[in-house]
């Protein structure tokens, strides 16, 4: 398979991934907000083509789950009553990638909830917040890396392209964020922004942190691609030309660094996907009732949770498709586009 297939295929497989998160609402059963009391940590209900007597139905089918008898939270199948799950179903009011209002859902059940992933301590089903979670999760990353990239891109051709002075103190500063470790730097960075915050605003905040915390490797990166770029003979012929800086950089310089950036962006974006999980995790991130992958896995801090209820970790698995995918494109990307290796570009310590 060639290099130009494979980028094709990894493409393919982030576009359908995101796809889904991005039309969470049409995937989702639930709404992810709408709580259930009486149905706290509920596990997750199987969906069956057989019935107790040995029937075989014509469509799939759940059965309610109930309290067992003489027990405290565990629950059974309530096998007296079968509900058929049903397709392209009508249900609670959403609005399709943010914009467009509809009812419609890829499955549901009529006059009952099914929760395929089972519910949280509120009774809320986790499938549903898992697929919500996952739009702010991979904004979050998309948008960080967006901002990284641009400040990378923009240091880094200010640094090669100019040189003497701004070069020096621009890698030195570099060179100081490249030492300090990733975590370590992102939780001193929160610090000093305010606590106590409405969800979109700590959501900017967290895609603020993320991507200031970045841009020096990338910067290194488009430093040493502009380096070599600012001598080759058609940007000195456009320079003999009256050619001003600004039209160099922009028509002839910034597409040279175009591979090192894509490269960067399928490297960057899971790491900081990472990242906002880990400070939502710990508290200092996107706070409920907006759902993310980092504050879905707080639950686990508390014992009983960690040990009792194995369907709350399925937040964490969440990204590791996501994880592959990005890996794959920029394995494709490196291989298609620079001379770049993938393991110099990474860097990635949360050590």
């Amino acid at each position: 398979m060639t290099a130009r297939h494979k980028l094709a295929n990894w493409l393919i497989v982030l576009v359908i991934l995101h796809g889904i998160v991005a039309a969470a609402g049409f995937f989702a059963p639930c709404d992810p907000v709408e709580q259930d009391r009486e149905r706290p940590y509920l596990s997750p209900m199987h969906i069956h083509m057989l019935d107790a007597q040995g029937h075989l139905h014509d469509r799939p089918f759940f059965y309610p789950m109930r309290l067992r008898e003489g027990s405290f939270g565990q629950y059974e199948e309530d096998t007296a009553s079968a509900v058929p799950v049903q397709f392209f179903t009508r249900g609670v009011a959403y609005r399709l990638l943010g914009f467009v209002p509809s009812r419609l859902h890829l499955f549901g059940a009529a006059g009952a909830r099914i929760h395929l992933l089972g519910t949280d301590a509120y009774g809320r089903d986790q499938l549903s917040r898992i697929l919500y979670g996952g739009q702010v999760s991979l904004l979050a990353g998309l948008l960080g890396a967006g901002v990284t990239l641009f400040l990378g891109a923009l240091i880094g051709m200010a640094a090669g392209y100019f040189g003497g002075w701004r070069d020096e103190l621009l890698m030195r500063i570099a060179e100081l964020f490249l030492a300090l470790p990733w975590l370590y730097l992102l939780f001193a960075l929160r610090a000093f922004l305010p606590l106590t915050v409405s969800p979109v605003e700590a959501f900017l905040l967290v895609v603020v942190v993320i991507g200031m915390v970045g841009w020096a490797r990338p910067a290194r990166l488009v430093r040493g691609v502009v380096l070599s770029v600012k001598e080759r003979d058609f940007v000195r012929a456009a320079r003999g030309f009256g050619a001003s800086d600004f039209y160099l950089l922009r028509r002839h310089i910034f597409p040279e660094t175009a591979s090192v950036l894509l490269t960067q962006a399928a490297i960057l974006v899971p790491q900081f996907v990472l990242a906002e999980m880990t400070l939502s995790f710990l508290g200092l991130g996107v706070p409920e009732p907006m759902s993310s992958w980092g504050n879905l896995l707080a639950t686990l801090q508390q014992y009983s949770v960690l040990v009792s209820y194995w369907w709350m970790y399925l937040p964490a698995l969440a990204i590791v498709p996501f994880f592959l995918g990005y890996l794959g494109l920029a394995s494709a990307l490196q291989q298609r586009t620079g001379p770049y290796k993938i393991e110099e570009q990474s860097g990635w310590n949360p050590s």
